[in-house]
């Protein structure tokens, strides 16, 4: 298997381990955003989050909150983070394993910098959406 992050989890490429169960991973990104920046993998492979079955993905966010607490979280708001996951190269995703980012934010220099173009709502086409995806949602659940 060729799968960079498959070979991490196996031990064929070294890695910082932060954290690991049965069925997630975690390691520093060695080339982070800030210091701390944590990659989180399930350890079945999928490209994107769709296909990753459900008991894999239901350990990500309590690890994910686990990581953020080591790294400093509180409750007073003094560190601040962001938990960033792409799937698919228009959505900056590099490596195409389903990876979870915790990356600090201890100042503007350092940390996820996001540029969100947000748009003027159209209700009228918003309330379509919503039908639409009301619609597909029911029995996927």
């Amino acid at each position: 298997m060729s799968c960079l992050f498959c070979r991490i989890i196996k031990g064929e490429i070294p890695s910082f381990k932060i954290y690991e169960t049965s069925k997630v991973y975690a390691f520093l990104d060695i080339n982070p955003l800030a210091e701390g920046h944590t990659l989180l993998i399930p350890k079945f492979h999928g490209a994107k989050m769709h296909e990753i079955p459900d008991d894999y993905l239901a350990e990500i966010l309590p690890a994910a909150r686990k990581i953020a607490l080591a790294l400093g979280a509180t409750s007073d708001d003094t560190f601040q983070y962001n938990v960033l996951q792409n799937n698919g190269a228009l959505a900056h995703q590099v490596v195409q394993h389903v990876h979870f980012h915790v990356i600090p934010k201890p100042n503007d220099a350092e940390g996820l910098g996001i540029h969100w173009p947000g748009k003027a709502t159209d209700f009228d086409a918003l309330k379509k959406t919503h039908e639409v995806l009301l619609k597909k949602m029911e029995g996927k659940l």
